[in-house]
């Protein structure tokens, strides 16, 4: 098979679940791109106004305060691949709604914010599920390589998306964007369907019937999300970190990066540069990843939010554009690093039982005041001055960073010290033998040519076995 010679270098991809999840992860991304594009030209074209955009595009954020918690509890109680169906069903229903209502007619304003509101609750609905969903494939031994992988093939699909988006909405318009999303996304339900749950693919369906044993509801069960997050401080550190850096690169970096790039740059076209850039340091960071593990992983994550600043102060200052976009680069490759140093840290710390609902409140702490920072980004500009505010919101961004090396834990936490080796959390010490066993023989783990971490021995529990 055309898989075997890449998996003797990177063995996950000899996991059959883990080759369906890749497809998906390029898929879905690859689709969300025409919604990206899609929707702001759609909205700019049928009204003409910015206001009218804003409004459309918070009503995608606005689900993310309620339905991520949601997402937490039902991915931990049942398998996540089915969380992620129930979003992908509503970006469906929202995006194709909204398509065909571009194509035939002129929709409502309203009918514009419900329908994104529809999409928004698919996006708010993905994180904690996708965050469950790879450690019950791939056993910790692995679990860099996969999280390196599948970010990899996430990136790409949403950078060739929206490229391929830009060219449909100039030749075909933004209807027939937004329905190719909707009939993209209608692909990935049969690769999702088809994942076996890989080595605790049961584990859903016993949360459940633990659950209903307990007479756990909704609130108990985000209670004790709560209490697992809480008792981490290097989790809940980092998160109020990147709630604070989030918010400040909002507003100085997405709102008033094209203000500059208008004013200073050359217009449009030196946004795309930077944005470009930014797109293919993510995908290097992806390679990058594969290869490189920091000894001391959240020191890395903490000290990366600090880096974010890099941007609004190349922005601040008005450098050169190719100096722009080589920072943008930089700070994307540095960025995916630590976006897989920080999947791989949550799902070998944290209970696989409750790792969803943790991660619900993860996303929402990290993502919940960038509407704060892209509200006040305009009246400070304003007042005080572009490159004045993006000053500010560099400080900003470092401050928190510097406050957050304050606990002990980011400095103790190391690569090589990981708890519960061979227990609970993050599946660790799941037994491969029941990694989705009939995968795993089509992948040939058997073949003797697979001589790569303990895959070319037949006996697979070296594989429950995490590096260290």
């Amino acid at each position: 098979m055309s898989w075997r010679a890449p998996a003797r270098r990177y063995p996950v991809l000899a996991i059959r679940d883990f080759r369906i999840l890749l497809v998906d992860r390029l898929l879905a991304p690859f689709s969300n791109g025409f919604s990206m594009v899609g929707v702001s030209f759609a909205v700019l074209n049928l009204t003409g106004s910015t206001a009218d955009l804003s409004y459309v595009l918070a009503a995608q954020v606005a689900p993310m305060l309620v339905f991520t918690l949601v997402s937490g509890v039902f991915a931990d109680r049942l398998r996540p691949q089915w969380v992620i169906i129930a979003g992908n069903v509503a970006v469906i229903a929202g995006e194709g709604t909204f398509g065909l209502l571009v194509l035939t007619g002129h929709p409502a304003l309203w009918a514009m914010i419900c329908l994104e509101a529809l999409n928004g609750i698919g996006a708010a609905v993905f994180y904690p599920a996708s965050q469950a969903l790879l450690p019950q494939i791939v056993p910790d031994a692995l679990l860099q390589e996969g999280s390196s992988i599948s970010r990899l093939a996430m990136n790409t699909g949403q950078m060739t998306g929206a490229a391929s988006a830009g060219l449909v909405v100039a030749v075909l318009g933004p209807g027939w964007a937004l329905t190719l999303c909707a009939i993209g996304m209608t692909g990935t339900i049969p690769l999702l369907l088809s994942l076996g749950g890989g080595p605790d693919g049961q584990v859903g369906g016993r949360n459940l019937q633990l659950a209903a044993a307990k007479g756990a509801g909704m609130i108990t069960e985000l209670r004790e999300g709560w209490t697992e997050f809480r008792s981490h401080t290097w989790l809940w550190a980092t998160v109020i970190q990147y709630a604070l850096v989030m918010m400040a690169f909002n507003g100085a970096f997405l709102v008033l990066g094209p203000v500059v790039a208008r004013t200073h740059l050359g217009g449009p076209a030196a946004w795309g540069a930077i944005t470009a850039a930014d797109a293919l340091g993510l995908v290097a960071g992806g390679l990058v990843s594969l290869r490189y593990t920091p000894r001391k992983p959240m020191l890395f994550v903490v000290g990366s939010g600090a880096a974010i600043a890099l941007t609004p102060l190349a922005l601040a200052l008005v450098l050169p554009l190719p100096v722009i976009c080589l920072c943008a680069f930089a700070l994307g490759t540095l960025i995916e690093v630590m976006m897989v140093q920080w999947t791989v840290q949550m799902a070998t710390r944290i209970p696989s039982d409750k790792l969803a609902r943790v991660s619900s409140y993860d996303a929402l702490g990290s993502m919940s005041a960038m509407p704060v920072g892209a509200l006040l980004a305009g009246p400070l500009a304003a007042a005080i001055g572009v490159s004045t505010t993006q000053f500010a919101a560099a400080a900003v961004i470092v401050v928190a960073s510097a406050l957050t090396l304050i606990p002990r834990e980011i400095w103790t936490i190391r690569a090589d010290d990981i708890p519960g080796a061979g227990s609970e959390p993050g599946g660790a010490g799941l037994d491969v033998a029941g990694l989705d066993v009939a995968g795993l023989d089509d992948a040939g783990i058997d073949d003797p040519g697979l001589e790569h971490a303990g895959l070319g021995d037949s006996n697979t529990t070296d594989l429950a076995d995490p590096v260290r």
